[in-house]
């Protein structure tokens, strides 16, 4: 029995540099979480960040991927900072 295999979904130019986005974002918050100092904080970190890019995973509404992009950053700004004062 052969393996069907379907065609890849054909993406515009803007909803490819979306998803281009959200790929930065996504890996620049994991690469933040690793340079949590707690063990157990970066897993729940690393946990919180996946389960939330998996559930959002099916968005669809240009508002509203716009709008999860920007609280994205603002979270990922946030953990920066908290980063950086907790090195201080």
């Amino acid at each position: 029995m052969g393996v069907s295999r379907l065609p890849p979904a054909t993406l515009t130019l803007k909803q490819f540099l979306r998803r281009q986005q959200v790929l930065l974002l996504y890996r620049r918050i994991l690469q933040a979480i690793q340079r949590v100092p707690d063990d157990s904080d970066r897993k729940y970190l690393r946990d919180w960040a996946r389960e939330e890019f998996k559930r959002n995973k099916s968005a669809t509404q240009e508002d509203v991927i716009r709008m999860m992009i920007t609280q994205g950053n603002m979270q990922l700004k946030e953990l920066e900072k908290t980063l950086a004062l907790a090195k201080s």
